[in-house]
């Protein structure tokens, strides 16, 4: 009943730099934060880079000064400008939405509940 859809992936040069955007679309009633998520062949998914509503941006520590996330509410969109990427930096990009949303169930009431949603993911590969 959410979807979050991922853009802007692609091959950049070491040193180089990539913006990535998503879109979260749905009954979403009151988000909480959104933000990135980054998985390496054969590492654990981490946390890359989260904007929560109300508070400021949080980055992974390998990341900072060098990632700015940043969200455009209206829009229920989150951005990812990646700068001075070297290889190992190489990975599948999630996107995430935490927020309140809305279901309609089996009577057609409406229900809010609690989700993590996730997107399908954006390849960033860094190479010569």
């Amino acid at each position: 009943q959410v979807e979050l859809v991922e853009s802007g992936g692609g091959l950049v040069q070491p040193g180089g730099s990539l913006g990535l955007s998503c879109v979260a679309s749905g009954r979403i009633f009151n988000v909480h934060s959104m933000g990135w998520y980054r998985q390496a062949p054969g590492k654990e998914r981490e946390l890359v880079a989260s904007t929560d509503s109300g508070g400021g941006p949080s980055y992974a520590e390998s990341v900072k000064d060098r990632f700015t996330v940043s969200r455009d509410d209206a829009k229920n969109t989150v951005f990812l400008q990646l700068n001075m990427l070297n290889p190992d930096e190489t990975a599948f990009y999630y996107c995430y939405l935490a927020a309140m949303i809305i279901i309609i169930d089996e009577r057609d009431m409406l229900q809010y509940e609690e989700q993590k949603v996730w997107g399908k993911g954006t390849l960033v590969t860094v190479s010569s």
